[in-house]
């Protein structure tokens, strides 16, 4: 296969740009080589002991070189910042090398252990990324979240640059939901700096895409106030159909379906010249203008589309409208300019060494030396040197976080739910610490009133990019003032929770991008979780660090029941890694578990948090807090690091260890075993999250500490264990473990019903009736 060789320049068509153009074409060939032996080495070069498919994406890289060396060697700044999609991370790390970004010695590294990864990660790396990629429409969506997160840092902490940001994704890619849950939302049609580039290479992982797909996603982009930009065709295509037969061959490349464009790829000059024309009354005039092209010609004409035509890329640079988001869909072909060129099943194909000695000498490099850079003094490595000097940035200085207090002071008493615990905390934080509460921004996806944000948005005002009328703030029965502004501090997206974790995660990258800490925090309804948790796992392992609080949760939510609950959440807090997750029982505990939270935000160090809140009014007397000073910190110090003692008996015959809003039915039930004769102690367990590392800790699996074990669970007191939660049992089973002790799991393990608390409780067996029952049982 050759390579397409455009047939003229940018607009200005003079002998200066027309060798640019040749240079960047030189190096867009060495991209290219590069790419393909990265995969290479790491599949043919490399011992494989194991017998492990190593594998790659050549096809996938090769599809979208153009649209890379474009970008790096002639468009972006460095201000810029660009999301690749997965499978080119063998681009980039062929463009980092180019640029000097990169050591030689990584190139035989992809998919090893401590080498290139297999996507692009901004965290494990070892050249700049400025996006992770991997989890199919989160990485390509995330430049959006992180151009709000640039103006909010902006219009709050002053100037941090500006520049464009650049999503490059396959078009198969758009298939994800969280795509149009991205472009959709009401504030992003606003952030002219978005630019998504289509690499539309009419191919999936499997097949070719059936039917013709690209101008149903160019009316949807439409709709939603994008800037549409389409390049299917390159200048010698272009000039082609200027000639005698040229509309009919036009006519019939637009009318070709996708399968048909692709099976023409693989053919001869000879069957190619038969199969192109096609049949009825164009054929003729088709033939006879392919008829004056020489096979080389005619190959470079069939595969002359617009995201391999260097000219016509950079034009469509140039044509941005930085007015609102813009959409470059550029066609391409998958494998462009290697022997898998087009194959349906070349998505994780591998050329041959044959096939790679071939490419290296059309491309002039060598299998044998693989790494070779442009000759100091030429051309090509004047242009690297000089996109190299253009991307440099300067990295800022890094700003520690303001300090958290561990605690504000306030003793609650009375009635209260741990939700609204959360709104009470950031009113008080913001008046005791309000250096610390100027870097706090929320985030809600259409729920923030009803999740009692509504006292700190009323304080805090709404993020807007500009600031914009608020026609009911003369109106006295508004009680939720909405001011929005540049100096807001919550940002309110629309009802998808895949966009509220997507911003949350960048929002929590500041610190790393910028030098900026914020201390972002997203509510919203605990059985929805699950929607946003792997783009929020996503984020997470990007570097992003952020508070997620689930609320309301549970079959706690009785009448709201059924459907309407949450049972996998609490288990799923333990599971997810640079988390810490929290059940609070009562407001105090919500509020020193959020400010040890919000205290490990902004950080080398840090990490992320999960709040599970609830409804539920509880008597805050429950609590016992004390009133000693020294033993309320030491209460404090037990309630962030996983649980603490409530009821402690002389001789316990039992332990009740419970989470979150069924604490009041543990100590209810104490109260009728103990008149019972039977004495208990109760546990109250905020972070089982903790508990189970403290666990492992202890039997030398970790370095964390695993004090709290034996200040809560001591040894010598060793009892049967009943555990009793708001979500699945299982969640709460290994407490068992840690003395080795008899143990009774109560929980959720079916869908809700609606109905009272009471109803609702006995029909799962978490009621107080259901502890008394469990505990006779182990005690008996």
């Amino acid at each position: 296969m050759v390579m397409s060789v455009a047939a003229a320049g940018p607009r200005d068509t003079g002998s200066t740009q027309r060798d640019a153009l040749e240079t960047l074409r030189a190096v867009e060939r060495r991209v290219l080589w590069l790419s393909t032996a990265i995969t290479d080495q790491a599949n043919r070069g490399r011992p494989n002991p194991g017998g492990l498919k190593v594998g790659g994406h050549q096809a996938s890289s090769a599809s979208i070189v153009s649209i890379m060396t474009t970008l790096w060697f002639h468009h972006l700044g460095a201000d810029d910042r660009v999301s690749v999609k997965p499978h080119a991370s063998p681009v980039l790390h062929a463009i980092n090398y180019l640029l000097g970004e990169l050591d030689e010695s990584y190139l035989s590294t992809l998919r090893s252990f401590g080498g290139l990864q297999s996507y692009p990660s901004r965290s494990k790396d070892p050249d700049p990324v400025d996006y992770s990629t991997g989890s199919v429409g989160i990485g390509a969506t995330a430049p959006i979240w992180g151009a709000i997160a640039r103006r909010y840092v902006d219009g709050r902490f002053g100037r941090i640059g500006q520049g464009r940001q650049f999503s490059l994704l396959g078009d198969a890619e758009l298939d994800e939901g969280a795509i149009w849950e991205a472009v959709q939302d009401p504030m992003v049609a606003d952030l002219g700096e978005i630019v998504w580039i289509v690499d539309l290479n009419r191919q999936s992982l499997d097949r070719v895409v059936p039917g013709i797909a690209a101008d149903r996603l160019q009316g949807m982009f439409g709709a939603a106030g994008w800037q549409v930009l389409t390049l299917k065709y390159g200048r010698l295509l272009q000039e082609l159909f200027t000639r005698p037969g040229g509309d009919a061959l036009r006519a019939r490349l637009d009318a070709m379906g996708n399968p048909e464009y692709q099976r023409l790829l693989r053919c001869s000059p000879g069957e190619l010249r038969d199969r192109l024309p096609g049949s009825g009354p164009a054929r003729e005039p088709i033939a006879r203008l392919i008829a004056g092209l020489d096979d080389d010609a005619l190959c470079d004409a069939l595969r002359n589309l617009g995201g391999h035509d260097l000219g016509t890329l950079l034009d469509a640079y140039a044509d941005i409208d930085d007015s609102r988001p813009t959409v470059i869909f550029a066609y391409t072909v998958k494998g462009y300019g290697l022997a898998s060129e087009g194959h349906p099943q070349n998505h994780s194909s591998l050329l041959t060494e044959g096939q790679m000695r071939e490419l290296a000498a059309r491309t002039g490099a060598s299998l044998d030396a693989p790494w070779g850079r442009f000759p100091d003094g030429s051309a090509e490595a004047t242009l690297c040197a000089r996109a190299a000097e253009r991307l440099r940035r300067t990295e800022p200085p890094a700003q520690e976080p303001p300090a958290v207090p561990a605690d504000i002071g306030r003793t609650p008493s009375g009635t209260g739910s741990t939700q609204q615990a959360l709104g009470r905390a950031l009113l008080d934080l913001n008046r005791q610490a309000p250096e610390a509460a100027a870097r706090i921004v929320t985030v809600s996806p259409d729920v923030s009133s009803s999740t009692n944000l509504g006292g700190w948005i009323n304080k805090a005002g709404i993020w807007s990019a500009a600031e914009r009328v608020d026609w009911f703030a003369d109106d006295a029965e508004t009680i939720l003032h909405w001011r929005e502004r540049p100096t807001g501090r919550h940002v309110e997206l629309g009802i998808a929770e895949t966009n509220l974790v997507g911003l949350l995660g960048e929002l929590g990258a500041t610190w790393s991008r910028w030098g900026q800490p914020l201390l972002p925090i997203g509510v919203v309804y605990d059985p929805f979780v699950n929607r946003a948790l792997e783009p929020w796992s996503f984020g997470i392992y990007a570097g992003g660090q952020s508070i997620l609080v689930g609320t309301p949760s549970g079959v706690t939510l009785a009448p709201e029941g059924g459907a309407h609950q949450s049972i996998t959440t609490p288990s799923l807090g333990i599971e997810q890694p640079g988390c810490t997750s929290y059940e609070p029982a009562f407001v105090l505990d919500t509020e020193w578990c959020l400010l040890a939270a919000l205290g490990r935000l902004g950080r080398p160090d840090g990490g992320s948090a999960y709040l599970r809140l609830s409804t539920r009014p509880v008597d805050q007397s429950l609590a016992a807090v004390p009133a000693d000073p020294a033993a309320r910190e030491r209460r404090r110090r037990q309630v962030v690091a996983g649980a603490y003692t409530l009821r402690r008996h002389e001789a316990p015959a039992a332990t009740i260890a419970a989470m979150g809003a069924l604490v009041t039915e543990a100590l209810a039930a104490a109260d009728r075993l103990a008149a019972l004769g039977i004495g208990v102690d109760v546990v109250c367990v905020t972070s089982p999250d903790l508990l189970f590392r403290a666990l492992q800790a202890r039997r030398g699996l970790s370095e964390d500490a695993h004090w709290i074990l034996d200040q809560v669970f001591p040894a010598e007191r060793a009892a049967p264990l009943v555990t009793v939660l708001d979500g699945h049992p299982h969640t709460l089973a290994f407490l068992a473990t840690i003395n080795n002790v008899p143990v009774t799991t109560l929980g959720v393990t079916r869908f809700g019903q609606s109905g009272t608390i009471q109803d609702v409780y006995r029909y799962h067996g978490i009621d107080t009736d259901s502890i008394v029952a469990a505990t006779l049982d182990l005690t008996d």
